[in-house]
């Protein structure tokens, strides 16, 4: 949760507080919704840290006709703000987490942990970073002596998040893992219980719970826009290339496509219908004849049972033109997200029987005989996710709260997937126990800027 007044551009059109406050309404509020570009401030919310040095320039396009500019800010000045080490500095590291600081409000970049001192050098250059901030994977604890590191993010291969999470526990650091969280249950529940120890924060990066359409779509589904949601249908696919990278090694990445690219088909899935699944069936592929699957899986499908009925038909691949979409199938409507679970462009359309004067056309009679399917896509600005989930997880650290997405997030994931490649070695159904309590904290207050 965030101690921040949010600020939404001139309700020109129809907000998404709107949209969420008129769910009994029919499709009216639904289907005006394709010119709302804007996500609406949460009631109750305080003063934004900074807020007395706002700037907000004037308008210099016409605003009756034009939609009006919101400058970024304030941000929390660099004393004030949540330091952090990256461990890992490969492509996700350098791509998207490091450039994501630059848009960050409560995050700052102090230090680096990488096994290539040629490469942090350079990076810490970049970034400003003293070379006394740099240290190897050998000694990490080195950091326990830097007070300007309060969180770790680690971005590692998944068998090496263990080590790190525990390690970085009993130095007394924050911890951000990359998902999946762990290769087996027994290694998450391992972190879990380190980081209860050492009273420090644990949450795992599920980016995707943080994104603006996502957390829309979400919003959507819990105020019945979709009623009963009874199908979910998604792909997370892509080419591998490389055949000698880690992903492919079993003993550094625990599987293949599934616990990479698969997880956030089944995160999305349990998450925006706030649902566990209870059985699974599945299939894996792993070509003979290519060498990059020499020890994991190529291709993954598997069917999700839920208590209420739900199913859900998931797959992912590594052999396959790079294909991701989702679609939440409900009793009163569909949406569907294409391209999804991307760091940037998510694209959403809702779909569901309207009437023609929800469209506010002239001479629209609202004759429910001239009920039609009607579609619309939100215009939600796009947003570096990275940044969201950092900034997320500094208030957290800040206010002392508990993240949304904390380690029992990624635990129930790693049951999952244990379930799935169970089911798939077998040929048969395999049942999955409801985790033993809530695996999700508060949700975090929408960002305007």
């Amino acid at each position: 949760m965030m101690d921040e007044t949010l600020h939404a551009a001139p309700e020109t059109g129809t907000t998404r507080r709107r949209f969420l406050q008129t769910a009994a309404t029919g499709v009216g509020t639904l289907a005006a919704l394709a010119t709302a570009p804007e996500l609406a401030a949460q009631a109750g919310a305080q003063a934004k840290p900074g807020q007395s040095n706002k700037v907000q320039l004037p308008p210099v396009s016409n605003t009756s006709t034009e939609q009006a500019s919101q400058t970024p800010g304030p941000f929390l000045p660099p004393g004030r703000r949540v330091g952090y080490a990256i461990v890992g500095i490969g492509h996700l590291s350098i791509d998207q987490i490091l450039p994501a600081f630059a848009t960050s409000k409560y995050c700052k970049l102090v230090a680096l942990v990488s096994g290539h001192r040629d490469k942090a050098l350079k990076i810490a250059a970049q970034y400003g970073i003293p070379e006394s901030n740099i240290t190897d994977y050998q000694n990490f604890e080195r950091l326990k002596d830097m007070p300007e590191v309060e969180a770790i993010y680690i971005v590692l291969p998944n068998s090496m998040h263990k080590e790190f999470v525990i390690r970085g526990a009993k130095i007394g650091k924050h911890i951000l893992c990359e998902k999946p969280m762990a290769t087996s249950a027994a290694d998450c529940e391992a972190m879990i219980d380190a980081c209860k120890r050492a009273n420090v924060k644990l949450m795992i990066a599920y980016r995707q719970q943080y994104e603006p359409m996502n957390r829309f779509l979400q919003d959507s589904i819990k105020a019945g826009k979709l009623g009963k949601i009874r199908s979910v249908v998604a792909s997370n696919s892509q080419n591998e290339g490389d055949p000698t990278q880690w992903r492919l090694k079993r003993a550094l990445a625990g599987g293949g496509c599934l616990p990479d690219v698969g997880v956030y088909c089944l995160n999305a899935t349990r998450f925006l219908t706030d649902e566990e699944p209870e059985e699974v069936t599945a299939v894996t592929v792993q070509p003979k004849d290519d060498p990059r699957f020499a020890e994991v899986e190529s291709r993954c499908s598997f069917l999700l049972r839920f208590p209420s009925g739900m199913v859900a038909t998931l797959t992912c691949s590594y052999d396959v033109h790079r294909s991701t979409f989702l679609r939440m199938e409900g009793t009163d409507g569909m949406a569907e997200m294409d391209p999804a679970f991307g760091y940037h462009g998510a694209k959403l359309r809702f779909s569901k029987l309207g009437e023609a004067d929800s469209f506010g056309l002239p001479g629209a009679s609202g004759d429910p005989k001239e009920r039609k399917e009607v579609t619309f896509q939100p215009e939600l600005p796009d947003k570096d996710q990275f940044a969201i989930e950092m900034d997320h997880f500094s208030q957290c650290v800040l206010n002392n709260r508990q993240p949304r997405t904390p380690g029992e997030e990624g635990l129930q994931d790693q049951r999952v997937m244990d379930a799935i490649y169970k089911a798939a070695a077998t040929g048969k159904a395999v049942r999955i126990p409801p985790p033993p309590g809530p695996t999700r904290g508060p949700l975090p207050e929408q960002q305007s800027s």
